[in-house]
């Protein structure tokens, strides 16, 4: 088995998110005034950022990589048993037949306008698909084509743009952080925002938000609860415990030697979790995929040799 590397970043990959003009109101096409409760929540966030160079890009691509198909080629389109709907890339994005609408959010269209927005060499059967929904009704029609032409097509194409899924993985979480913590409680939108200004600080910590976005989503949509609860990054976010407005900067992990937050992420995400398991109405969830979950989960710590990585300095 053969697939291109990641790596295909050639410039620095810097995303800040920007603040709203001083006016505060933008005219709409209709003649009407935007609310300017949207212009606040993006204020929510203006001082917020995720920035990684293109090694350390590479590295969190990696990972995700790693997280989602053990790096294997034949994994980047898959269709797991008890779902009804394939995973395609690096990241997994949920793709659904025509006529299926489940709870959670549906990842690969937005990543198929995102390749062509960046002029990606698409497959042409992939372009023709009309309306773009997963051309396979179930995963016996799936398995059935595994080894076709346009499958072995499709993988390649995935391969090959590695970098850009990676890309487009970031670009989602920075975009979630204002709606994240909008939607947090009001008397929690603060300490919401600290613990995301903390993360954000290091490759271990942007590594987390982008993973835990792009594998169990922002917890923003109503439709991802059991029970009534959610399990998405804003969940994790509430369940850690409240910090202060300064925070220490020299609370450490020792076991792996990030700021306590990104260990206390960890904590947290596993209680949500399991909380997620416990709650869904299929066993599975508790009987096979949680250890895996929190296998996960493990990986969210500070690469001790990311800054001995060519390209990458202090």
């Amino acid at each position: 088995m053969v697939y291109r590397a990641l790596g295909l970043l050639n410039l620095m990959v810097i995303v800040v998110l920007s603040g709203c003009n001083s006016e505060n109101k933008t005219k709409a096409t209709s003649g009407t005034l935007v609310d300017e409760a949207n212009a606040a929540s993006v204020m929510l966030a203006s001082d917020i950022s995720l920035a990684l160079k293109p090694a350390q890009l590479d590295w969190v691509g990696q990972k995700i990589f790693q997280n989602e198909c053990a790096g294997q080629y034949e994994c980047l389109v898959h269709w797991n048993e008890s779902e009804a709907f394939p995973s395609l890339g690096i990241g997994h994005f949920i793709w659904y037949p025509e006529g299926v609408n489940e709870r959670f959010v549906e990842s690969f269209p937005a990543l198929y306008e995102y390749m062509e927005q960046r002029q990606r060499d698409i497959p042409e059967w992939l372009r023709e698909l009309e309306p773009f929904d997963a051309p396979w009704p179930d995963r016996e029609t799936f398995l059935k084509v595994a080894d076709s032409p346009e499958m072995s097509e499709l993988r390649e194409f995935l391969a090959g743009t590695q970098g850009v899924q990676a890309e487009f993985i970031f670009r989602r979480a920075k975009d979630s952080l204002a709606k994240i913590i909008e939607a947090a409680p009001e008397p929690r939108q603060a300490d919401v925002k600290r613990r995301l200004q903390t993360l954000s600080q290091t490759p271990g910590g942007v590594y987390a938000i982008m993973d835990y976005v792009n594998f169990k989503g922002e917890g923003l949509s109503p439709d991802e609860r059991y029970n009534g609860e959610g399990w998405g990054l804003l969940q994790v976010l509430l369940a850690m415990p409240a910090v202060s407005a300064s925070v220490d900067s020299d609370a450490v992990d020792p076991d792996s030697a990030v700021p306590g937050t990104l260990a206390e992420f960890r904590k947290a995400a596993g209680d949500v979790l399991a909380r997620r398991a416990r709650n869904a109405a299929n066993p599975v969830e508790q009987d096979r995929w949680l250890a895996g979950w929190l296998k996960r989960l493990d990986t969210y710590r500070e690469p001790i040799d990311m800054y001995s990585v060519p390209g990458v300095s202090n």
